[in-house]
């Protein structure tokens, strides 16, 4: 079964790099839309900073980009470099602040069912999921959104192509597979696949890296040491019932405290941490028991859980999953529509108690299978006025979210600090036509209302040139 589980992935990968040949990325040749000579230094001129932690914008200023980090701020006049190209952003007074951060996304299902990429993939076409997946990236870092946690599905190889300038994207923290146990939120298979042996084949969706089923601490050990192999930041782990899956109910429980512990104890060992899909009150609390830090939706918690998450300073990476434009489409009677329905009446109170106990609350969006839905990245961000300030919106989708990022330790991918401006730190920077903190609908229309967008110190889109 390894072999056979090898011999996919080597053919993936071939296909893969044919693909980028034919694109002319394998060749280290610059994709389009990607500027092949960049400046060596930005500076903004007269814009005023939300520097992604205070309330206020400060006075009018001067921001300095050298190489990928921000160099100098300053109300005063900036000297340029002597050597190298400058390029000169005239901000006539525009807002400049960090780039966004979703803390849960999945670039792989973003704007596809699963299954159809599946069978795409199956077909003999790989390249056409894979070409699927890189739309998505481009798009969202022209939304704005500069680094992204990516908390389930085959990002690694998108990651290597954007960071090394083939791909147009954005800083990628993947959790690879997210671990399952048998008929848990994870498992993608079919009844007809059912019983697996000891000789059975790996599921596509197990070929594939969107999930990876693990019963008992054995095998949830060797998961996660697969995930981390291959490059996970962090680990994801499924630890209740959830919306998307077929076989499992909400208020559901999966995996046991030891598995859980095989998982952290493993994530340890590679000084980074284990994230869990979970809703309810049981499956959060018997995750936290085991050492995890990060609980993803949380939104059926009860105060119980609240106060234990805040004694132990654990992270709740939430999403605003509402009855609106922006849930996931799921047909009316379904089953899948009645466990969203009831996850959303649950949101309004998850928040109420985040606020409460002042959890660490991170931001993000979970988008599942809707292009549209995809687009409004900034607006389901807009959205979260409804229980916080404009300032603690993007306050949380930028240094808040940053933190997190961060707690992945020596397995964060980009060392630096993000989510600010400030001196030092990296150069990931939106100039906004209008000011967020009296307007946040303004993040809504990024192709209107972003006029130019920085990450790592290259400009990937300026209407001021």
């Amino acid at each position: 079964m390894r072999f056979r589980y090898q011999i996919v992935l080597a053919t993936l990968l071939l296909v893969l790099i044919g693909f980028m040949a034919q694109m002319g990325l394998a060749q280290g040749q610059s994709p389009p839309n990607t500027p092949r000579q960049q400046p060596t230094s930005i500076l903004f001129e007269n814009v005023r900073i939300f520097d992604g932690t205070s309330e206020k914008l400060s006075a009018p200023s001067n921001v300095l980009v050298v190489g990928n980090k921000i160099q100098t701020i300053s109300t005063a006049s900036i000297p340029t470099p002597a050597e190298g190209n400058v390029t000169r952003i005239n901000g006539k007074g525009r807002v400049l602040m960090p780039g966004l951060i979703d803390a849960h996304t999945h670039l792989f299902m973003e704007t596809t069912e699963v299954d159809d990429l599946m069978a795409l993939a199956a077909s003999g076409s790989p390249e056409l999921a894979f070409r699927q997946l890189e739309k998505n990236a481009t798009a969202m870092l022209m939304r704005g959104f500069t680094s992204v946690r990516d908390m389930a599905g085959p990002v690694f190889e998108l990651k290597k192509a954007i960071d090394t300038g083939k791909v147009v994207g954005p800083r990628i923290w993947p959790s690879g597979a997210m671990i399952s146990q048998t008929g848990g939120h994870g498992d993608f298979r079919k009844l007809e696949e059912l019983p697996r042996t000891p000789t059975s084949k790996l599921s596509l969706a197990e070929q594939y890296g969107v999930g990876a089923i693990a019963d008992g601490v054995d095998e949830v050990l060797r998961r996660t040491r697969e995930q981390l192999m291959r490059g996970a930041s962090q680990i994801k782990l499924a630890a209740g019932g959830g919306v998307a899956s077929s076989y499992d109910p909400i208020d559901v429980s999966q995996y046991t405290e030891a598995e859980f512990k095989a998982a952290v104890d493993a994530a340890a060992n590679w000084n980074t941490y284990v994230a869990v899909h979970a809703y309810t009150p049981t499956a959060i609390q018997t995750a936290i028991r085991a050492g995890v830090k990060s609980i993803e939706h949380g939104q059926l918690m009860d105060e119980k859980t609240a106060k234990l998450m805040a004694d132990k300073g654990i992270w709740l990476s939430i999403q605003p999953f509402l009855d609106d434009e922006d849930a996931n489409p799921y047909p009316q009677g379904s089953a899948n529509r009645a466990r969203q329905l009831q996850v959303s009446q649950g949101t309004d109170t998850a928040y109420k108690l985040a606020k409460k106990y002042n959890l660490k609350t991170a931001w993000g969006t979970d988008t599942l299978y809707s292009a549209k839905k995809a687009a409004r990245q900034g607006a389901q961000l807009a959205k979260m006025v409804r229980w916080y300030t404009p300032a603690e919106v993007l306050r949380m989708a930028t240094s808040t979210n940053a933190e997190l990022l961060a707690l992945s330790g020596p397995r964060n991918p980009y060392p630096g600090k993000l989510g600010v401006v400030e001196e030092g730190a990296l150069a990931d920077l939106l100039l906004v036509n209008g000011n967020p903190l009296e307007n946040i609908k303004l993040i809504e229309n990024p192709a209107k209302n972003f006029i130019a967008i920085v990450k790592d110190g290259k400009v990937y889109k300026n209407l001021l040139s």
